[in-house]
């Protein structure tokens, strides 16, 4: 079987996951080539894992025939910029998240995609892993009952404290909402089903930021996106739903990642920015911890391509498809700014859920 061949635009902080589970773990994919503006990051991949190829830029990438797919791992605003050019030039894209900045932006790529009969998907794709595939499967079998809502908490003090260039965080394309929010939405609409209106609060706590990490301590960061967002969905099935995400505070702890309420009982799903975890149910009783029945409990970052390149293959749609990351940008983006319109907000797109991971096959090959 002829294996599909990836091309890395972008080897940030987040590329090294997916350098190490694409040439180690996933069997049916391989890495042709990478480039990055900063040319010393692309020399490190090459040379750490073997790469074929090193790009001058990305419009070289682009035009290699070589090339099946281009993964996309820019910074958040440049997402928009890269994967169109890579559409335009004929190619797949897979882009880690967000689709785009803006709503406009992700409806035209998925347009683009559409007209020139390429595949569009997208990260997050944790949702493939263990811990919310099981979720999913108990949620469907009525396990605790009618889904009556649910509550996602994301707490933490920002990022820069620890990371090397936290600067974009906090501009367009950032903020909690498009950072975390991509894994807590993508966890809801796969266990619960499309959102149909929205509504939030939000602020900015701290107009300015002070670096503290090296190498930029002491630079000033203007903050531009709402950076402690307080929202509510209700969902197709009528479910109510609340989501917490906030860059501005230090976390309580009395609050867990995902809390799931039925009509039988209550469940807690683990952090989503994760694969794995612990899975809890209770329902008159005590709790209890249940097993994760899907495989993928590691930090299996890259599944959702590796699905993607199979489905190109096999006709199929993806898993983690372009219609699932726009609709979770659409969602995104009215909870960060419906404070501003005091009002309910219409979620105007729809998600069909795909069918659950197979279970049971060699690990990194996938249905």
């Amino acid at each position: 079987m002829k294996k599909m061949k990836i091309g890395f635009v972008g080897v940030g902080d987040i590329s090294g996951i997916y350098l190490e589970n694409l040439t180690h773990r996933f069997k049916e994919v391989e890495i042709v080539g990478v480039c990055d503006l900063v040319r010393e990051k692309a020399e490190r991949a090459v040379g750490k894992y073997g790469i074929p190829k090193l790009y001058e830029d990305m419009y070289e990438l682009f035009a290699d025939e070589e090339v099946d797919i281009v993964l996309n791992i820019t910074r958040p605003d440049e997402h928009y910029e890269v994967t169109k050019a890579a559409l335009l030039a004929g190619k797949n894209v897979y882009s880690e998240k967000p689709l785009a900045s803006t709503l406009e932006k992700g409806k035209e790529l998925v347009a683009l995609a559409k007209e020139r009969g390429l595949t569009l998907g997208g990260a997050p794709d944790t949702f493939l892993g263990s811990a919310i595939q099981t979720a999913r499967e108990m949620i469907d079998r009525g396990d605790v009952g009618q889904i009556v809502g649910a509550a996602g908490y994301m707490k933490c003090r920002g990022h820069e404290s620890w990371h090397p260039d936290p600067e974009f965080y906090y501009k367009r394309g950032g903020g909690p909402m498009l950072d975390m929010g991509p894994y807590y939405v993508t966890a809801f609409v796969n266990l619960f089903g499309s959102v149909k209106w929205v509504t939030s609060m939000s602020r900015i706590t701290y107009p300015e930021r002070t670096i503290t990490s090296e190498p930029k301590a002491g630079q000033v960061i203007k903050v531009d996106v709402p950076t402690h967002v307080s929202g509510i969905m209700e969902f197709e099935s009528g479910a109510i739903g609340t989501l917490t995400m906030s860059f501005d505070v230090f976390p309580a702890g009395s609050c867990d990642f995902i809390e799931v309420y039925g009509s039988e009982g209550s469940m807690i799903v683990p952090d989503p920015n994760n694969c794995g975890g612990k899975i809890r149910i209770r329902g008159k009783g005590d709790w209890e911890e249940r097993d994760l029945t899907f495989d993928y409990g590691w930090n299996c970052r890259g599944v959702g391509l590796c699905d993607m390149a199979n489905a190109i293959r096999d006709g199929r749609t993806p898993r983690a498809n372009c219609g699932l990351t726009y609709h979770a940008l659409e969602v995104m983006l009215a909870l960060a700014n419906a404070e501003g319109r005091r009002e309910h907000v219409r979620i105007e797109s729809r998600y069909e859920r795909t069918a659950p991971m197979c279970r049971g096959l060699e690990e990194g090959i996938l249905d």
